[in-house]
């Protein structure tokens, strides 16, 4: 088949992301027409409706297949119940045998009308929920999930009662049940600096010999500064100081430790000395609800000081790290320095905290662009480039686009918005619904699912939904009188005239700045946009085709290079990019010939003389572990993935060969307790739970030759998932010196399942190309040389003129730019450095395809 002809926008940054992107331009079409029409009321009534189906089929699988497990497996039909499946590192942290996903729903059965569901649900909390369960949990994930969830069931139950016809045998036992978690998360603050553990024993604290935890010496910002919320209001309705003090202290602590210069914070803090571990800073992943709940704790306490934090922040971010429509993190001690090129999709909460702040335009224009993205992948990736390729590709059903979404319509009355929405709903529906519920997404490409249905789902994804379509009065009660924790859990701010804010509560005063119209005060939409309801319309619309999808094409004169590669599996740009070409878009290029019929394969672009090295970042060069004891004898071998540190194995001629040893503990997050099994030998380590430069440390300090590590991702793949480099992603690596490769998870298994049958397995671990016992055919032969020929023709009429073409010749990794005379009839030429060059594309030799890193690089 022939391939399509494309447009490409001026100064667009994702040429071979809009190649795939503009296939759904027709399809789009109509959508894009409709995105900012008026919704009538009977259509947001329809969508609305369908929200509440879907929900009934996500809460309806749980009750169903799961009740009283933590979580529904939604492709297994059954619950998940920690230590019962395959461990997945910190991500079971959330788990702790106490029917996680019912206690994070409660309230949201009452914002979708359904009370008769949330009473029967309440009494199963109080009948079977236990919380002095033997688990060590997350100190953040309990804290905003359970206690989160029982403070705002209790605020519902409470104004239900208070109303007479519903609950009227409610005595405040959800607020008992939320007293009695906070005292046994309390233990975790038990710190010299005030900032808590990251996780706790239920049962047993965290310095108990039985707690298995309190070796921790870091933990992540958002984890320690997202307690105020949860803990203050716990606090002022029972009437015990002491979780709001706490929590404080931590914030004082944070505020404290930030970079005075910048006024930014890092991503991970000591928390006995107070010192950095990670000073990268963005608003994204390991910050983002710290910021949030310096805001919120302002609206909900009361306390001027957290506001004034806030806006100290504030002006940092946007100072640094908001780069218009790009969120991108930077080093604390230096913002002017961006260290890394991708942005995480937990960022996307942002653009509705700048709603809270009054800050509209760069709260749209993020916005726009993470809408863009989800049009480009169906949902947002995990971690997309600044050129809105996908990084990270799992998507576990996050619902921070939604909720900044309701934002932002409530903010703007903008039927856009209603739309975004909309697409949100269909897409859940096509792509992430399952018979026993809604599946998390393992790779937007490929759309492959994952077993896994987060209680955050139904926690806040339904109820941001709902209330985007949902009118006020048609609601049980006012939403104006309660703000969203993180988790999307209701709590009532009249808490802010309950009691006065803790003492020593108190900030420095800051430095004069000039203040805005909200720099103390809310905004509102008749302030926001006053008589000029298409101010939102207007910011979005140079944003609106930022990724490319959705444009429309238009005829232009604009002469265009032809790359007909339909045989090859690669896609033309990537296959230039390959070889190190670089193709600049050019502004507008038109999709029709001069007779106005589409060409097959023609894309408008114009070539530039420059040859480059493609990044790094773009091929993964792939390894393999090859099993060579008897019975396997080289026959099993097993495609694995490189570290960015460590030995580079394709400078070993022979590879690094061993025998395995699995690592005791398996994730190799402590210390290892089987240091002489391992020493001389290859370790198997699981990936979880800490970084891959930690382990590999550790793991070398015991003596091993060699680490393995295996995904804890259940089902993935190399057939189905491209493989990613390992990094170290922050701290020294240059002392590592061990060989270290990445297996997926089934390939681990066959790895694991060979170890348990045999007493001794001897792998190798080698480049790809270097496998032992492979032998040389024609497939495997090298290329040699290759060469690539761009016949300059005019476009026009056939056989008119004669010139010279430019060869690419491919050698030995190397591009050189010749020039020839080519004669032939219908060809017509102009003189090379023309900046306008017409030229049809002549495949001669096929290049072995990239692969893009995609999935985590960092071990968590």
């Amino acid at each position: 088949m022939g391939a399509k002809l494309f447009c490409w926008p001026q100064g667009s940054p994702g040429i071979a992301m809009m190649l795939r992107a503009l296939l759904l331009t027709g399809l789009l079409s109509w959508a894009n027409g409709q995105e900012g029409q008026a919704m009538l009321p009977e259509e947001k009534s329809q969508i609305r409706d369908q929200i509440v189906e879907m929900f009934d089929h996500a809460y309806g699988s749980y009750m169903k297949y799961a009740y009283p497990a933590d979580e529904l497996m939604p492709l297994s039909c059954r619950g998940r119940v920690r230590g019962l499946e395959p461990n997945r590192g910190d991500i079971d942290d959330s788990l702790g045998k106490f029917s996680l996903t019912l206690i994070d729903t409660l309230d949201t059965l009452v914002v979708l009308n359904k009370l008769d569901e949330f009473e029967d649900a309440v009494r199963r909390t109080l009948r079977d929920v236990r919380l002095d369960n033997d688990v060590v949990v997350s100190v953040f994930e309990t804290n905003i999930r359970v206690l989160g969830g029982l403070l705002g069931a209790h605020t519902m139950a409470d104004m239900l009662r208070q109303r007479g016809d519903r609950m009227q045998w409610y005595g405040d036992e959800l607020l008992h049940m939320a007293k009695e978690l906070g005292h046994r998360l309390l233990p975790a603050f038990n710190t010299t600096s005030g900032l808590p553990y990251p996780r706790v024993n239920l049962r047993y604290g965290v310095l108990n010999p039985l707690s298995r935890t309190g070796t921790e010496s870091d933990t992540c910002t958002a984890c320690a500064g997202t307690m105020i919320l949860e803990f203050a209001a716990l606090s002022r309705l029972s009437g015990e100081a002491v979780f709001e003090e706490n929590a404080r202290k931590a914030l004082d602590v944070l505020w404290e430790k930030r970079q005075r210069g910048s006024d930014l914070v890092g991503t991970v803090i000591n928390i006995h000395n107070g010192d950095w571990v990670r000073r990268d800073s963005g608003v994204g992943a390991g910050i983002d609800s710290y910021y949030e709940y310096l805001m919120k704790a302002y609206v909900l306490l009361g306390d001027n000081v957290y506001l004034e934090r806030f806006n100290t922040h504030y002006r940092a971010i946007m100072k640094y790290i908001s780069q218009p429509p790009l969120l991108l993190n930077v080093h604390m001690h230096n913002p002017t320095v961006s260290v890394r090129s991708w942005m995480d999709s937990l960022l996307a909460f942002f653009p509705g905290l700048q709603v809270l702040r009054g800050d509209l335009k760069p709260a749209i224009e993020t916005h726009e662009m993470l809408y863009q993205v989800t049009k480009q992948h169906k949902f947002l990736p995990e971690a997309f480039t600044t050129e809105f390729r996908v990084h990270w590709g799992q998507h576990p059903l996050r619902p921070e686009f939604a909720e900044s979404t309701y934002y932002l319509y409530k903010a703007t009355g903008d039927p856009y918005y209603l739309r975004v929405g909309q697409s949100i709903v269909e897409k859940l529906n096509a792509h992430a619904r399952v018979p026993c519920g809604f599946a998390a997404v393992q790779d937007v490409r490929t759309g492959a699912h994952e077993d896994r249905m987060d209680s955050f789902f139904l926690a806040e994804m339904f109820k941001y939904l709902y209330l985007l379509f949902s009118e006020k009065n048609q609601l049980h009660f006012d939403i104006d009188d309660y703000i969203f924790t993180t988790e999307a859990h209701l709590l009532p701010v009249s808490l802010s005239t309950s009691q006065p804010p803790c003492r020593g509560n108190n900030t420095e005063a800051p430095t004069a700045v000039e203040e805005d119209l909200f720099t103390y005060s809310c905004p509102s939409t008749q302030t926001l946009f006053p008589n000029n309801p298409s101010f939102a319309k207007t910011i979005r619309d140079s944003y609106k085709y930022l990724t490319g999808v959705g444009r429309a094409f238009h005829a232009s004169p604009v002469r265009g290079i032809e790359l007909p590669l339909h045989d090859h599996g690669m896609e033309p740009v990537e296959f230039l990019r390959s070889m190190g070409v670089s193709l600049t878009p050019l502004s507008e290029a038109g999709a029709t010939g001069t007779r106005g019929e589409v060409h097959k394969g023609v894309y408008r672009v114009k070539l530039v003389a420059e040859v480059t090295q493609t990044t790094e970042e773009e091929e993964v060069e792939p390894l393999l572990v090859q099993l060579i004891s008897p019975p396997f004898l080289g026959r099993t071998v097993l495609t694995a993935g490189p570290a960015k540190f460590g030995m580079d194995l394709t400078k070993q001629e022979h590879g690094v060969k061993g025998s395995i040893v699995k690592t005791s503990p398996y994730t190799a997050c402590g210390p290892i307790e089987n240091a002489e099994e391992l020493s001389g030998h290859i370790a198997l380590a699981l990936r979880g739970d800490c970084m891959f430069a930690a382990k590999a440390h550790r793991l070398q300090e015991a003596g091993a030759i060699g680490v393995i590590f295996i995904d804890h991702r259940e089902g993935s793949n190399s057939a189905e998932t491209p493989l990613f480099q390992m990094v170290g992603d922050g701290g020294s690596t240059a002392d590592i010196t061990i060989p270290l490769v990445f297996l997926f998870s089934q390939e681990g298994a066959l790895l694991t399942s060979a170890l348990e049958d045999h007493s001794n397995v001897d792998v190798l671990m080698l480049p790809k190309e270097r496998r032992l016992g492979k032998t040389t055919d024609k497939a495997d032969k090298p290329l040699g040389k290759m060469n690539i020929k761009f016949r300059l023709a005019e476009e026009g009429e056939e056989g008119e003129a004669r010139g010279p073409t430019l060869q690419f010749v491919l050698e030995k990794g190397e591009v050189v730019l010749e020039e020839e005379e080519y004669k032939q009839q219908g060809d017509s030429c102009l003189t090379p450095g023309d900046d306008h060059i017409p030229c049809s594309y002549g495949q001669t030799a096929a290049s072995p395809p990239s692969h893009s890193p995609n999935d985590p690089n960092t071990d968590p």
